[in-house]
């Protein structure tokens, strides 16, 4: 009976064990995979100290201290802020340059975001659009379009943890160089269908939604597509050329901060949330148990050969989510077609926000001869 009892025990104790291993890698995986949460953490709240119409004073801080424009965030408010105006030991001094939801004020707590602007391409950017709904694999896709003359359109994809809003940044630069422009929404974001198990994949399923748009356009009238994607954007830019019906029409890629290391992207997650180093490999294990991504068919798809297009990649190597080495060594292997811009300082998508102007030209120089 005491060996019964005591086999029973260690069973238990194990059984216990186990889930309690598979209960941390599912809560690990869940900072890459889960819509709510994905993508990187938010940065530390800062204090707004002072407001007046054209200025906030905001406590110091390497997020807020950071030159370009950049996005106040806080509960039901969002505020756009341009350079900084001057800083002392203690506080920093930036341009205010609208306020899009609710009410900036001294007292209040805000945290730096590289979502910049907030609505629509009308009420952010003063851009005329129209809003479509395109027939995708798991239903309809919610997208914004912006007219233009040319015969080359740009497709835009957000990345993990974002929204359309994302493009915002771009979209007055691409009006000037008169694209037509695409920005859809895709599975698991607000108003686009689900995915069937309600995670994301990291751009291993999202990608057939890019290629629903991408034909979309070429039955539109598009006769040549740049896929320009931010993240897993990126990610499923890379996946459509290498594996789109309509592949042919691709005469560009930009990819900003692109995820070319779904591992690597997943360790991140999980040292950026401060969890213990021991989730690494499970929370690795869990992903691909959950998402059935595989490291083959991905890396199959980010094959430097199948890169047969001109390419834009912008990325800082102070990127902690989506590793910056492996966009240089994309960018060593096929110099051929691939642009590597670099902008330093610059945390995850974030290169528009850190150098607008240098970001700007850089994509003006390589977009001008796929016009």
């Amino acid at each position: 009976m005491r060996l019964r009892t005591g086999v029973a025990l260690a069973a238990t104790a194990a059984v216990g064990a186990g889930t309690a291993v598979l209960a941390a890698g599912r809560y690990g995986s869940g900072f890459a995979l889960k819509p709510s949460v994905a993508g990187p953490p938010p940065e530390g709240l800062i204090t707004v100290h002072a407001v007046d119409r054209d200025w906030v004073v905001l406590t110091r801080t390497t997020a807020s201290a950071r030159p370009g424009v950049w996005g106040l965030t806080g509960t039901r408010l969002h505020a756009t802020v341009g350079p900084v105006a001057g800083q002392d030991a203690y506080s920093v001094t930036r341009r205010l340059l609208r306020v899009d939801r609710g009410a900036l004020g001294a007292g209040g707590f805000v945290r730096m975001a590289a979502q910049a602007y907030a609505g629509d391409p009308r009420s952010a950017r003063d851009l005329d659009f129209e809003e479509l709904s395109i027939p995708g694999e798991l239903g309809a896709l919610p997208a914004w379009f912006l007219p233009g003359a040319r015969r080359t359109w740009v497709i835009c994809v957000h990345g993990v943890g974002a929204t359309r809003e994302q493009t915002l940044t771009v979209l007055p630069a691409l009006r000037r160089f008169r694209f037509p422009v695409l920005v859809p929404s895709y599975r698991n974001d607000a108003g686009a269908p689900p995915s069937p198990d309600g995670i994301g994949h990291l751009g291993d399923t999202e990608w057939s939604d890019l290629d629903s748009v991408m034909r979309h356009a070429v039955d539109r009238g598009a006769e040549r597509l740049v896929l320009y994607g931010w993240s897993t954007g990126a990610t499923m830019a890379l996946r459509a050329l290498s594996q789109s019906t309509v592949r042919g029409r691709v005469s560009g890629l930009v990819l900003d901060s692109p995820v070319l290391d779904w591992r690597s992207t997943v360790r991140a997650a999980v040292r950026t949330r401060g969890l213990p180093a021991v989730l690494t490999p499970l929370a690795e294990r869990t992903v691909e148990g959950r998402t059935g991504l595989r490291a083959v068919r991905h890396t199959e798809a980010l094959d430097p050969d199948r890169l047969t297009v001109p390419t834009l990649i912008v990325h800082g190597p102070d990127d902690p989510f989506a590793p910056y080495p492996a966009s240089h060594r994309l960018a060593g292997q096929r110099p051929d077609v691939v642009t590597l811009y670099t902008v330093a300082g610059a945390p995850h998508a974030a290169m528009w926000n850190a150098d607008p102007d240098g970001y700007e030209e850089t994509l003006r120089r390589f977009l001008t001869p796929l016009m």
